[in-house]
């Protein structure tokens, strides 16, 4: 082997590396546009059984499908909107109207009670918070700075929206135009079988997406309910945010039960702690596990065993493996990926006895 081949590999080899690093840095400039294609996808995917049943059942054509199934989704849209933005506003006319030194006084009020009563049932927590100097560190004048970030944001929220909606009509319009954009990079000869493979995964991503809508319905009435039983202001707000946190597996309860809590005792401040606030959040907090409970043995399994066709054990190691490597982002879209996965395994590897144990039943 000679200077020059050796030369010349080393030059193909610095060629390779830059074209690879040019295109993950065009990738992390465009990585808004790749979410808005991904959120897209998701959506076209809960719309692919709506569209098919317009055309099947109503004998709707493509295109009137298409923009039913669009206008559905806008009026949901719109319909969670008008439900929040009356909140919202009233919570900000009452935050630029609030005193903030009667909300720290609430807040330290709240604080003794807590003491108090944990006082008269021999448990001693005051030595502790006090050491943490926790209620030093509340600047309650960041709250309207929080809501200013997010009407700062409407604005990027709004060009995302008008994107997302702008995709998704071509992506459900065009069903195949995603699907040809692929097969662009499928090798010759493999495309019969990369087409098979991608209409199963539509299939059962489908599947999931809704039924993942079905599962965040269900804990949206329960927290509802229980949190209108127990006069909890901003119920629909609350029990909303709480259902959508559940599509972090495993994480996302924990917080919306943390949620869940703190809204609960906020509502009431200046109450008595011993005779309102602790018994109305703990029969919150029953509800809420009863919730879970609901969640746990229920809609998720029905949801892993009828879409996606996995076993629990094997989707609960697939998240805690992809929440290690990739954080909450991989904790989110472990399940579909998994998904895809073990269709393409199934497809062209069904030879080896470990995908065939894997792929059983899809």
């Amino acid at each position: 082997m000679n200077s020059k081949i050796i030369a010349n590999g080393i030059l193909r080899a610095l060629g390779i590396l830059v074209a690879i690093t040019l295109v993950l840095f065009f990738l992390y400039k465009i990585q808004s546009v790749i979410v808005y294609i991904a959120v897209a996808a998701v959506i076209s995917l809960i719309g692919r059984p709506i569209i098919l049943f317009l055309r099947r059942k109503l004998k709707f054509n493509n295109t009137l499908a298409v923009i039913v199934t669009m206008i559905l989704f806008v009026g949901i849209l719109l319909s969670l909107i008008s439900m929040f933005i009356p909140l919202i506003a009233d919570q900000g006319k009452n935050l630029a109207l609030l005193d903030f030194q009667q909300l720290e006084r609430n807040v330290d009020d709240l604080y003794q009670q807590i003491i108090t009563y944990f006082e008269f049932n021999n448990i001693d927590v005051e030595q502790s918070i006090k050491d943490s100097n926790l209620l030093s560190k509340l600047d309650f004048s960041l709250i309207p700075n929080f809501f200013n970030g997010i009407v700062s944001g409407l604005g990027s929220f709004s060009i995302g929206l008008f994107s997302v909606l702008f995709i998704s009509f071509f992506f459900l319009k065009d069903s195949q135009l995603f699907e040809n954009g692929i097969m662009i990079f499928v090798p010759d000869g493999k495309e019969m079988r990369s087409r098979h493979s991608w209409n199963k995964i539509k299939d059962l991503l489908s599947r999931y997406f809704v039924g993942l809508i079905f599962q965040i319905l269900i804990l949206f009435v329960i927290y509802t309910i229980v949190l209108l039983v127990f006069r909890i202001d901003n119920a629909l707000v609350i029990a909303f945010l709480c259902a959508l946190l559940n599509l972090v597996p495993y994480v996302g309860p924990l917080v919306s039960g943390f949620l869940m809590l703190l809204l609960s005792m906020s509502s009431n401040l200046g109450e008595s702690f011993s005779d309102v606030i602790l018994p109305k959040t703990t029969y919150v907090m029953i509800g809420f596990i009863i919730a879970q409970l609901v969640d746990n043995f229920f809609s998720q399994p029905f949801i892993f065993s009828k879409s996606v066709k996995s076993h629990p054990l094997e989707i609960f190691l697939v998240i805690i493996i992809a929440g290690i490597l990739f954080g909450i982002v991989g904790m989110i879209v472990a399940v579909p990926a998994y998904t895809a996965i073990k269709v393409i395994l199934k497809e062209f590897l069904s030879e080896y006895k470990i995908v065939n144990k894997l792929t059983k039943g899809l």
